[in-house]
């Protein structure tokens, strides 16, 4: 299929399920809520190394946060419950609680309840207080600013979705970049998702093995430009000197339709004249995940 000059793939992406959950952390002012969310959703671009995969969703005005401050909301997933609750516990206790002016509060209401605050509290060292509001306990610790708030608990969903993916195909780096961020830009748009990797781009896209038998994943040297005339198989044309990938992790299977839709349109939209010559999708023929995200229907002017 082409659009607009540019190759669309008979292709999909192919997902797997996650758990996630959303956090909001608000402070005294938009800069300090959004240091705390930078460093809590640092290293944090996969699982195959990381343990989770988090990032920011956006930013919250006053009236959209519960103590009436700034906010960001963020997102963060792994492939167990339990991980999900370690990787929490740990990234509020060293991001949040120690950034200044700081609270935290669940983002969802629905699944599984994994601690927030509920051990935190004991960095209060037993002067640290509850309170019920709402049905809900917070619990206050006293730090040298004032006080951390933390709601004891957040909720996990286990209807997320991770690996969604799109790969940008270009005739250099500088044309894979404008796709990429023109798409990124057009994900984020969208409600419920994330795209982990730096800037939401990840140029060392990888496939399942190795030759060497430690390493579980290694570099996906089909789409290297540099083993196009030496590797055993290359899926790149001549023209093409520059592939990045975007991979989308999403509160739900139709949370990452919708990015990719999105993602899809905007790199389009560029047109040919960009240097974008193709778009494609990861996948390991199904055996990897039973989320599957064809491109073909996903594209502007697809039917839902």
């Amino acid at each position: 299929m082409q659009l607009n000059g540019i190759t669309i793939d008979d292709s999909f992406a192919e997902a797997f399920p996650m758990k996630g959950t959303r956090l909001v952390v608000t402070a005294h002012d938009a800069t300090w809520a959004r240091h705390a969310a930078v460093a809590t959703t640092g290293f944090a671009t996969s699982v195959i190394a990381c343990g989770c995969e988090a990032g920011i969703e956006r930013e919250l005005s006053p009236d959209e946060t519960p103590d009436g401050r700034p906010g960001v909301s963020i997102l963060i997933f792994s492939m167990s419950g339990r991980e999900l609750a370690k990787q929490v516990e740990k990234r509020v206790g060293q991001c949040v609680l120690t950034c200044p002016t700081t609270a935290v509060y669940a983002g969802l209401f629905e699944g599984d309840a994994i601690a927030l605050g509920k051990n935190l509290r004991f960095f209060g060292d037993g002067w640290q207080t509850s309170k019920m509001i709402g049905g809900q306990r917070y619990w206050r610790v006293p730090v040298m600013d004032g006080e951390f708030v933390a709601q004891e608990t957040t909720w996990v969903t286990t209807k997320a979705v991770g690996g969604g993916n799109l790969l940008l195909l270009a005739t250099d780096t500088a044309a894979a970049l404008r796709a990429a961020e023109a798409a990124v830009a057009a994900m984020k748009q969208v409600p419920n998702v994330i795209m982990p990797f730096p800037g939401g781009v990840v140029r060392s896209g990888s496939k399942v093995g190795s030759k060497y038998p430690t390493l579980g994943a290694s570099t996906n040297d089909a789409y290297c430009p540099s083993l196009r005339e030496i590797a055993k198989h290359s899926d790149l044309s001549p023209d093409i000197a520059s592939v990045m990938e975007i991979v989308i992790d999403g509160l739900t299977d139709a949370d990452v339709s919708a990015a990719m839709r999105a993602g899809l349109k905007a790199a389009i939209d560029l047109g040919a004249d960009s240097g974008l010559r193709r778009i494609g999708a990861g996948n390991y023929g199904g055996k990897l995940g039973p989320f599957l995200y064809h491109l073909h229907k996903l594209v502007p002017g697809a039917a839902a």
